[in-house]
């Protein structure tokens, strides 16, 4: 269980830092984290809901950026 926990840390790290750069975003571990993390989740309900699944941690690590670009352009469009 914490094994699997941590893995979820390190890939919504890395999610996360990779969005901050495609989406020019500025913030700290663990935002990155608690992007990716959400990201993950949404990226993954988005791409279910259109028939793709991921399948290995590369397809995972694509769906968590995808959702992150979601989460971001909805979070700059409410605070606009």
């Amino acid at each position: 269980m914490f094994s699997n926990l941590l893995i979820t840390i390190v890939i919504g790290g890395i999610i996360g830092w990779i969005a901050s750069f495609l989406f020019n975003l500025n913030g700290g571990l663990i935002k990155n984290i608690l992007l990716g993390v959400c990201g993950g989740i949404v990226g993954g309900l988005v791409l279910r809901l259109i028939g793709i699944k991921a399948t290995n941690i590369l397809g995972s690590i694509i769906s968590g950026v995808i959702g992150s670009g979601i989460i971001v352009f909805v979070a700059r469009r409410i605070s606009k």
